[in-house]
């Protein structure tokens, strides 16, 4: 009976995938999307269950307390090597950024006081020289690259590995890409490739380098299992938002909320001290270029968008204000998400499918469109008088050519004038953020020019998503916010006559409102916020604008990234399981599909026909008692196979098991031989060459298997199974009949062990268990 019901269903992994949108498997194309027609290949499970087979075991036996603190010791100085590694890739890229757009910006600058047609050619060049550098080393070099890489690595941190996002070119193409992109000026950020580098950096750490390209070191090769680099990945991810956003606090909290479906005590410390060693990083940085060591820009370009002279206080009047804007961004967000699908849809199933080429005309078109409109749209707007400044103010109008600021002096018949639009449009996007936050600027925007910048940038950035090229979404939604939020203060000043109302609060609430109508977060990019701003007093407006934008966005559509995830054909697994789950049991979802079991001791030819004839990365192995009743052992992985199959050192000539306790066969494979190199498919049963004699052989396969893989009863229901699945990190669970015996019973009583010296016979075991008759 028992062996009809394995017959009958097993791997609820498969139940998983099944229930999502899209299939487990596909392949990688140029812009990072997911190919659902591959025949299921690409993309398969990570293991982050310990696998305790009897070389686990033994090598967990020959490790003492001096190997504990050893192995602690080691996870801490990986911890501070990612946030070192990932502070000076964020250092490099906001410094190669801000230079390659001083020089373009101060060029163009130069050559307009003689020509503006000439200056307008040299703009379109430069950043079409900088946007085709990033968009030839995505199609040529790194495809994994394009895109912000946040859903991939949301997916790998859920337990999917898909080929290629970790690897060291994949770190080169979103390193060098990003400074392409936004160097060129496109409607597009670099602080999500920063969270892609992270990750990249941290699992090229923990592997010991790459060995590929001949960058690898035995000394670091010290983790080895999924688990583990699971937990480096996550460190990276809360490094790259600490070091583009110059927030550690934020970083831990974006990892927690967004990107990682689990969370222990052990980890917070670990991500906590690498955000904070990032911050240290680039703090040394700034302090670095401050003193013009760092080119055209000496600010090095580091997010950081000081308002703490702004609004010190609110009145009751302006909630509404500030709940209106709270609307807009939920409306604005949930619009822009939509737009974005079907861009993004129509791109993987009409344009990019023409190939590479194709791709590069789109990103070299959209350049140029971006610096036209970018270069135009000021011309056509009439310069406006400088105010008045007040004698203590460090804002100079206008401000010098090529030299960052306020007040931008383009096209203006007069030297005492500024262009609003061209404040906005021909700048960076950091400096232009920094002006719409600007306080005691009172009037430098008018209500036509931000209107104007809104529509045509909130359009860029719905166009420019899913380019190949590497992307975020971060910057540009805080323009798009602070644009409409700047508006929403000019109408706030003008209907209540306040002195004390300042524009650039409401541009602030408006770039939270948008970041939480698009993205769906609120702990995290509330703390971001803050301290980017370095103003704790918004705090509590900044909570209301993203819970009412995060509300009405919800109403519409999923976030983005939960969008792009599923469009991407990741098969995530959220946070709750779906409601008809609930009227599901274990036994039902697996169907009635038959599972492939294994013997204790396998021929290898039948081994290797099994592997060739499915694709399932796991098999239930199943022994007989001497009355000849069928009993399951354990759970052998596919790759543990293969890796068997490989080194043909488990072989022998008997169709007996070997009835070692020991496992004599595991003493002579060591288990990290077991662990499958990272973002990549590892060894494939067409790699193995097995000659005939070979073929004849056997393998025990005792010592090799987890003899302890979880298992739920048939009539579980699936809710159950899936929470399971999601918190503990499965990639397989068992299903079996309803047990006709019980031979214990654990409570948490059971489990306070006190250890009161290193003798077991002094431990002290509270147990309530007791034995089945």
């Amino acid at each position: 009976m028992l062996s009809n019901h394995f017959e009958n269903g097993m791997d609820m992994a498969r139940l998983a995938w099944s229930r999502l949108p899209h299939s487990e498997d596909g392949e990688l194309d140029g812009v990072g999307l997911l190919s659902t027609s591959s025949n299921r290949n690409g993309v398969e499970s990570l293991d982050y269950e310990v696998i305790e087979n009897y070389a686990y075991r033994e090598e967990q036996a020959q490790r003492g307390k001096f190997f504990v603190g050893y192995n602690v010791v080691v996870k801490w100085f990986f911890a501070l090597l990612i946030g070192i590694g990932t502070g000076l890739a964020a250092v490099f890229i906001n410094i190669s950024v801000e230079n390659f757009a001083g020089w373009k910006f101060a060029l163009t600058f130069n050559i307009i006081q003689k020509s503006y047609l000439a200056g307008f050619l040299m703009y379109i060049l430069i950043n079409l020289a900088l946007v085709f550098s990033s968009v030839y080393i995505i199609t040529h070099f790194a495809p994994a690259a394009a895109g912000s890489g946040i859903p991939e690595i949301k997916g790998y941190l859920n337990g999917i590995d898909i080929p290629g996002i970790l690897l060291f070119r994949t770190l080169i193409g979103k390193i060098f890409g990003s400074i392409g992109s936004v160097g060129g000026g496109l409607a597009l950020g670099k602080e999500g490739p920063l969270v892609h580098t992270g990750a990249c950096i941290a699992s090229l750490l923990g592997q010991g380098g790459s060995t590929k390209y001949h960058l690898s070191s035995r000394w670091l090769q010290f983790f080895k299992s999924d688990r583990d680099r699971r937990d480096l990945v996550t460190c990276g991810c809360a490094a790259g938002v600490a070091a583009a956003f110059r927030a550690p606090v934020g970083g831990v909290l974006f990892a927690l909320e967004e990107v990682t479906s689990w969370w222990r005590s052990q980890l917070m410390w670990r991500v906590f001290f690498t955000s904070a060693v990032v911050a240290v990083v680039v703090r040394v940085a700034m302090g670095w270029c401050k003193s013009g060591n760092c080119g055209h820009f000496g600010g090095g370009g580091f997010i950081i968008w000081d308002i703490s002279d702004g609004q010190e206080d609110y009145s009751f009047e302006e909630l509404l204000p500030m709940a209106v804007i709270g609307i807009i961004g939920g409306l604005l967000g949930a619009l822009f998400n939509q737009l974005t699908i079907y861009v993004t849809r129509w791109r993987r199933n009409y344009l990019h499918k023409k190939g590479n080429r194709v791709k590069i005309y789109e990103a070299c078109l959209i350049s140029v469109l971006t610096s036209v409109i970018s270069f135009g749209l000021p011309l056509l707007r009439n310069c406006s008088p400088c105010p008045d400044s007040d004698p203590g103010s460090e804002i100079e109008c206008p401000r010098a050519p090529g030299v960052d600021g306020n007040y931008v002096n383009f096209y203006c018949g007069k030297d005492k004038e500024y262009n609003d639009l061209a404040t906005i449009f021909f700048n960076t996007q950091d400096d232009a953020i920094r002006n719409l936050f600007s306080a005691k600027t009172i009037h430098e925007f008018s209500a036509k020019s931000l209107l104007t910048f809104l529509v045509m940038f909130y359009t860029l950035a719905v166009v420019t998503f899913g380019t190949a090229v590497p992307a975020g979404q971060f910057v540009p939604g805080i323009m798009i916010g602070s644009t409409y939020g700047r508006l929403v203060g000019i109408f706030t000043v003008n209907h209540y006559k306040k002195l004390n109302i300042d524009e650039g609060t409401y541009a602030l609430l408006g770039a939270a409102s948008f970041l939480g109508g698009s993205m769906r977060m609120t702990v995290s990019l509330c703390v971001i916020m803050v301290e980017i701003t370095n103003n704790l007093k918004l705090l509590p407006l900044i909570m209301l604008v993203l819970l009412i934008s995060k509300a009405v966005g919800d109403v519409f559509n999923e976030g983005l990234y939960d969008e792009q995830t599923r469009l991407r054909g990741i098969p995530l697994l959220e946070s709750r399981p779906k409601y008809v789950m609930r009227k599901m049991t274990a036994r039902e979802a697996c169907g009635n599909q038959k599972v492939l079991s294994l013997p204790r001791v396998v021929k290898v030819a039948d081994a290797v026909s099994i592997l060739r004839s499915n694709k399932h990365n796991g098999f239930p192995v199943v022994d007989h008692t001497r009355d000849g009743e069928p009993l399951v052992i354990g759970l052998m992985l596919r790759s543990h196979l293969l890796v068997l199959l490989q080194s043909k050192i488990g072989f022998q000539h008997s169709p007996l098991p070997s009835h070692s306790r020991s496992g004599s066969g595991a003493i002579r494979h060591n288990f990290s031989e077991f662990a499958k190199p990272v973002s990549s498919k590892g060894i494939s049963i067409d790699d193995i060459y097995l000659s005939s004699e070979d073929l004849e052989m056997y393998i025990d396969l005792a010592p090799f298997l987890n003899p302890s893989p979880y298992v739920v009863p048939e009539d579980m229901s699936l809710t159950k199974v899936y929470n399971l699945f999601r918190q503990l990190g499965l990639r397989h669970i068992f299903v079996v009949p309803r047990a006709s015996r019980v031979i214990g019973v654990i409570t948490r009583k059971d489990l306070l062990i006190e250890e009161e010296s290193e003798d077991s016979a002094t431990m002290e075991l509270q147990s309530t268990s007791r034995s089945a008759t």
